[in-house]
């Protein structure tokens, strides 16, 4: 496709979640498209790497406006990547660029790296870790964020791994940090990093882009305080959403018995989750599968599933997303199976729960966080009724 026929506006969210106030292409996406054009015109073929591309416009802007080739992408959540996809085939960019993970693979070599910036710390500074450390002695990384979440301490992180760090002029909103001369090369990963809970009794780890890293989040934390009485005679469960799959290896540690699966969407939370797994001796027992909601799990085929779900959608409020999470379950679980879920109490979740789910009680409330337990109903052609 030449750079006349191509334009961002035809880009979409899609399978993601689409609404008037989430935009497909947006001020920072443009921005660093322009401020790295010098960069990507002297790029030659795979020396192109794009991380945190959230629906093509960096992948397939850098392609079809600069010239890009064999182009390196790395994105954390499975539902980018589709969109991602999608936006290639729809445009004619099909078999331009590789996926990977957040590996060396990725950066070995590159000459550019183009960086939605992420709004945790510790995601930054893994990427900027890894880059510094196999990407090319001349890289120049174009990382662009909305100025509303920016920090000088994304200066501060990219600084530790590149003696060279300088920022745009603000545009529409949106700003980009330039970042070069690395000085960390062959420095020793220090991701995921490992935090052992005393109270638990569980060691944690963490990739940087793992929600509430290498700790227990408060609402998982309340969530455990009623493990004893989830689904007792469960044969199945299912850590929906696993994080860092602290849910996961407290059932399986627990219930020698029960078959347990770890789900999540986000690459960093699958690979955190293993390596969890992994450090409290529990690799064996639990199946960890990198999905969309529960799209891979056999219908009426589980006891239990225990979902802390998130809410936001970037910085927006998004309930839709644990909706379509709720629906999942409800396809999932066996008749009389529970699903047991925490959230924000300003949230009100139970009404939903009882629609799509069924009979839902409140079973704790701390002033923050809402836990509920949802029974599954029975519906004509269902079989296979959980244990009683």
């Amino acid at each position: 496709m030449s750079a006349l026929a191509f334009d961002l506006d035809q880009l979409r969210r899609y399978p993601d979640v689409e609404a008037p106030d989430l935009v497909a292409v947006d001020a920072t996406d443009r921005l660093v498209l322009d401020e790295a054009a010098t960069a990507l015109a002297a790029a030659g073929p795979g020396e192109v790497v794009v991380v945190g591309d959230r629906y093509g416009a960096l992948t397939l802007g850098a392609i079809a406006l600069h010239g890009a080739r064999d182009v390196r992408v790395h994105q954390d959540v499975i539902v980018h990547e589709r969109a991602l996809e999608a936006n290639a085939e729809r445009v004619g960019l099909a078999g331009t660029y590789r996926s990977l993970g957040l590996v060396p693979e990725l950066v070995t070599g590159a000459r550019v790296v183009l960086l939605q910036l992420p709004r945790g710390l510790a995601a930054l500074e893994e990427i900027a870790e890894l880059v510094a450390a196999h990407a090319a002695p001349d890289v120049v990384v174009v990382a662009g964020g909305r100025l509303k979440h920016m920090s000088r301490s994304m200066n501060e992180v990219l600084g530790q791994h590149f003696a060279d760090v300088s920022a745009s002029l603000a545009r529409q909103k949106s700003r980009c940090l330039v970042a070069r001369q690395p000085t960390s090369l062959g420095t020793f990963p220090s991701f995921p990093r490992k935090h052992f809970d005393e109270q638990h009794g569980v060691w944690i780890a963490a990739h940087g882009a793992a929600f509430a890293g290498p700790s227990l989040d408060l609402g998982t934390r309340y969530l455990l305080t009623f493990l004893g009485e989830m689904s007792p005679l469960a044969r199945d469960a299912i850590d929906l959403g696993c994080g860092t799959g602290v849910l996961a290896a407290q059932l399986a540690a627990a219930r020698p018995d029960l078959k347990v699966v770890a789900t999540d969407t986000s690459r960093a939370a699958v690979r955190s989750t293993r390596v969890t797994l992994e450090a409290n001796s529990l690799g064996e027992r639990v199946q960890v599968v990198r999905e969309d909601g529960l799209e891979s799990q056999p219908p009426v085929s589980a006891d239990l599933i225990v979902c802390n779900p998130p809410f936001h959608v970037g910085a927006s409020v998004q309930p839709d997303v644990a909706i379509e999470l709720f629906k999942g379950a409800a396809r999932v679980l066996r008749p009389g199976g529970e699903l047991w879920t925490v959230f924000n109490s300003r949230l009100g979740h139970a009404g939903a729960l009882r629609r799509i789910v069924g009979s839902t009680k409140v079973m704790g409330d701390n002033g923050k966080f809402t836990v509920t337990r949802s029974i599954k109903q029975p519906t004509r052609g269902e079989s296979g009724a959980a244990p009683q």
